[in-house]
């Protein structure tokens, strides 16, 4: 997939915090995606009834509960929206998130290429 694929493709990223929200954009700055950013599971809800991005790019821990038990929500409301979980937890985190309907699950600390690579795979 060429980048010119990628345009227009939006990417929501659920993190609360601002250190690890600036990396993933600066990680994902130049691919040409849309990228968008609650920090909390309540402002994801509310930018999912008025938005449909093409990714969400998801944390586990945030100040309102965990993204492991957000994505069936995901999941049951918006089947087309694709999940990539983020954590620096993996073991049991990463076979919930992925029983749960996560698409891929990347451990911290992960690469530019991983993450790309790991949007760029669900969007073909």
């Amino acid at each position: 997939m060429t980048k010119a694929a990628l345009s227009h493709k939006k990417v929501l990223i659920i993190e609360d915090e601002g250190d690890m929200c600036l990396l993933l954009n600066i990680l994902l700055n130049g691919k040409e995606m849309d990228l968008d950013h609650v920090k909390n599971l309540a402002a994801a809800e509310e930018y999912l009834q008025q938005e449909q991005p093409s990714v969400v790019l998801l944390d586990n821990k945030l100040p309102d509960g965990f993204g492991v038990d957000f994505i069936s929500f995901i999941k049951k409301n918006y089947p087309a929206v694709k999940i990539i979980m983020i954590s620096g937890f993996d073991g049991s985190v990463k076979d919930v998130a992925l029983e749960n309907g996560a698409d891929v699950f990347l451990e911290k600390p992960f690469t530019r290429d991983q993450l790309y690579q790991s949007i760029k795979g669900l969007l073909n």
